[in-house]
């Protein structure tokens, strides 16, 4: 079950839509588990931009349409 009452960023809620786990998505980047949940939990999280192109190379393996725009203000 996703989103348990959890403050949630968009990254987040992303990710709960398409019922992906922060685990995967940590396995799959090559990012710390404890960052990606940060990115998932706290819309005011600006990662580096090493660490936010390897979210999106992920990412993009389920929607590749999706954009760094999409959770960052960068």
């Amino acid at each position: 079950m996703f989103g348990l009452g959890k403050k949630r960023s968009k990254l987040g809620k992303w990710l709960d839509q398409r019922g992906i786990t922060q685990q995967w998505l940590s396995r799959e980047s090559g990012v710390n588990n404890n960052t990606v949940s940060y990115m998932a939990s706290d819309d005011n999280y600006l990662p580096t931009m090493n660490t936010a192109m390897k979210i999106l190379r992920s990412l993009r393996k389920v929607d590749p349409t999706v954009k760094l725009e999409d959770f960052w203000s960068i």
